[in-house]
């Protein structure tokens, strides 16, 4: 009878530390279902069918208003919110300059830059209290740069729970806050400071 029972006890370790048959599994969660939302205005962005007259980035550079989506300059350097957000309080850091290589960058530029992107995460820390921020740059149009010819850097911020950075690959991300009321939070935020 204790034979039997350490027999046993060897094939449940056996078929549970193989786990679950992936087959059979998949068979319940393939093809994924997935919300859709559906943004037919980005069409032309993502695709690239509108060819802009302008340099975006440096359209907003003419002035803080809603329209541009500037919310504060420097002499060097500004920040604006995405107008395709990730999570609510997406904003970039941009330099004024159109350059799309931080190397070219001289050094005034890149300090006063990387001083702005610094401002961007203390007004986000302190509008939104986020858990955490992510912060990136592709530099180029290889590394995944959307606009490669003007450098920016996005700012996100982050909460337990959120969804992972790149939803729209895979399900609907829901931003609990317009673009003009995350333009009204944050403006607020920065007609406090002094510019450069």
């Amino acid at each position: 009878m204790a034979n039997k029972k350490i027999a046993k006890k060897k094939k449940s370790k056996k078929s549970s530390s193989k786990g679950p048959d992936l087959l059979k599994l998949a068979k319940y969660v393939w093809p994924l279902e997935r919300d859709i939302l559906y943004r037919p205005d980005r069409l032309k962005y993502v695709r690239k069918l509108v060819k802009a007259e302008e340099c975006v980035f440096c359209c907003a550079t003419k002035n803080i208003s809603f329209d541009s989506l500037s919310l504060y300059q420097t002499k060097h350097s500004l920040i604006v919110l995405n107008k395709y957000p990730y999570n609510s309080g997406h904003i970039m850091v941009i330099p004024r300059r159109h350059c799309g290589d931080l190397l070219k960058l001289t050094q005034e530029e890149h300090y006063d830059l990387h001083d702005t992107l610094r401002l961007a995460m203390k007004a986000l820390n302190d509008v939104y209290q986020p858990g955490g921020i992510n912060i990136g740059l592709n530099h180029g149009a290889t590394a995944g740069a959307g606009i490669p010819d003007h450098i920016h850097y996005h700012v996100i911020p982050r909460w337990n729970g959120d969804l992972n950075f790149f939803p729209l690959v895979a399900e609907t991300k829901v931003v609990v806050e317009s673009l003009e009321q995350t333009y009204e939070r944050l403006l607020g935020y920065f007609k406090t400071r002094t510019k450069a």
